[in-house]
């Protein structure tokens, strides 16, 4: 059966070509620029493709000390933090989705409240800090480690298992905890990997609670550390007089460098996980 193919159809294909197209064309430029001869970026020669190929950016970028630092810091809050999200936001959407707890609708209607108002920055500080948490790893994973919208995902998803499982964990003499930890979860891990990945993605983009929370400097963030460089154009190398004349081009070929340093591991994991997001999320939107 053929399909007709109309003037509509053709304007939302040149409609998503420019989306497609605008949002590549940045990464592309500055992969272009970043591999690029310094006279030729002050020329302005540049567009999509490199010219004079060299790797010097990369190399001075990479032996940054602060750069293989921040990889690491960042790694251990990703890994952290995303494990103690997942394991406070499961729980607590487990523990409202249940209808039969006690004052249920003043719970779920407490948290969904938190969405729309919150404490604020200073107030937010003043908590963190009175518990001695400032200059720690656990500034960067605690005040952010439950997400409202994650945990109505997730709670959906648990309230559309059937009763009999529970029933039959419970006949088995399981607890309300072993029936969370032995059949709910194994059960779960659709969401479990979909939640997971947007906290991961969060955590490894988030650079606010590191302005507000952190002043050791060997404990920032990548983000943190590519912010400084980006801004202020902050490089720790002895190689960056050596690469080019002009301090003002080498100055955004290294800002460039790092950027893409900084962004493309999480953009190259992205699509090998992107089903996982599809499938987690419409399972945890069947039922409302």
């Amino acid at each position: 059966m053929k399909t007709k193919f109309g003037v509509a159809d053709l304007l939302i294909i040149l409609v998503l070509f420019g989306v497609v197209a605008a949002t590549l064309y940045p990464f592309v430029y500055m992969l272009a620029v970043s591999f690029s001869d310094s006279t030729h970026i002050l020329k302005g020669e540049i567009t999509l493709w490199p010219k004079g190929f060299n790797v010097d950016m990369y190399k001075i970028v990479l032996h940054d000390p602060r750069i293989s630092s921040a990889y690491i810091n960042t790694i251990r809050y990703v890994l952290v933090g995303t494990l103690v999200s997942l394991i406070m936001t499961s729980m607590g959407a487990f523990a409202i989705s249940k209808k039969e707890l006690p004052h249920h609708k003043l719970f779920t209607l407490l948290i969904v409240f938190t969405m729309f108002f919150s404490g604020g920055m200073i107030p937010t500080f003043l908590v963190v800090k009175s518990y001695g948490l400032v200059d720690s790893l656990w500034s960067m994973v605690l005040p952010t480690a439950v997400s409202t919208w994650n945990l109505i995902v997730m709670r959906t998803f648990f309230s559309a298992m059937p009763k009999e499982l529970e029933e039959s964990g419970k006949m088995d003499g399981l607890t309300d905890i072993g029936i969370f930890f032995r059949l709910v979860l194994p059960l779960s891990k659709a969401v479990l990997a979909t939640i997971g990945l947007f906290y991961a993605v969060g955590i490894w983009n988030n650079f606010y609670s590191a302005l507000l929370y952190l002043r050791n400097q060997d404990m920032f963030p990548l983000q943190v550390v590519l912010r400084n460089i980006v801004l202020q154009g902050q490089i720790n190398s002895a190689n960056v007089s050596s690469v080019g004349g002009d301090n003002l081009v080498v100055d955004d070929a290294l800002k460039f460098t790092t950027i893409l340093v900084s962004t493309v591991p999480i953009l190259l994991v992205y699509p090998f996980l992107q089903k996982y997001f599809v499938k987690g999320v419409m399972i945890g939107s069947v039922k409302g």
